[in-house]
């Protein structure tokens, strides 16, 4: 039994060095430069423990992110309102573009690398499916009138690394924060007859 409790451990410990070396490495020199044999060096294990962990450089990405991730995704299933279940849908939509928007500011290279690394089937993301379900049901709520599939992928696109990267770089992240509420809060309006 206490084999089976060191080689978990042992697997916790390899897979939060990987994590760590990776982020690192994204942070100092991007994207590109983060190889599966580089991390496996500097986390000090074998390259097939990433691919068995994994899988390739797009699973290493995702679970970066997931990790990121998962305290909003607690949030919005669980949390307290506005962000969790109890609040109108208008508030918890931009309850959660407000987080969504703190957390793609903090990990904007992570993004850049995410969105890179699932290019290729970014829709079919299980973040992105969480992310874009949760917004769709929300603009659903609070407005069937709206077309809330292709708005949920509109508000979604407004967190691309480098849209977030150059929206920041003149005006902070409270000029992202404050332009995509008002952006939310306009396609929320009351239809007018």
């Amino acid at each position: 039994m206490s084999e089976h409790r060191a080689e978990r451990a042992d697997a916790t410990r390899n897979r939060r060095a990987i994590l760590r070396v990776t982020e690192r490495l994204l942070d100092e020199h991007g994207f590109d430069h983060v190889s599966l044999d580089k991390v496996a060096a500097e986390a000090g294990v074998g390259k097939g423990t990433i691919f068995r962990r994994f899988g390739n450089r797009t699973g290493l990405m995702r679970a970066l992110l997931e990790e990121r991730a998962v305290l909003l995704r607690e949030a919005i299933t669980s949390g307290p309102p506005p962000l969790g279940p109890g609040a109108p849908p208008e508030e918890r939509l931009l309850a959660f573009l407000d987080a969504l928007a703190d957390l793609a500011t903090r990990n904007v290279a992570l993004f850049a690398a995410h969105e890179r690394a699932c290019a290729e089937d970014k829709y079919a993301d299980p973040i992105y499916l969480l992310w874009h379900g949760h917004v769709t049901a929300l603009l659903a709520a609070a407005r069937p009138d709206l077309d809330a599939e292709f708005l949920g992928h509109t508000l979604l696109a407004m967190f691309d690394a480098d849209l977030v990267r150059h929206i920041t770089s003149n005006g902070g992240a409270a000029r992202l924060t404050g332009s995509l509420r008002a952006l939310a809060s306009s396609l929320l309006a009351t239809q007018t007859a």
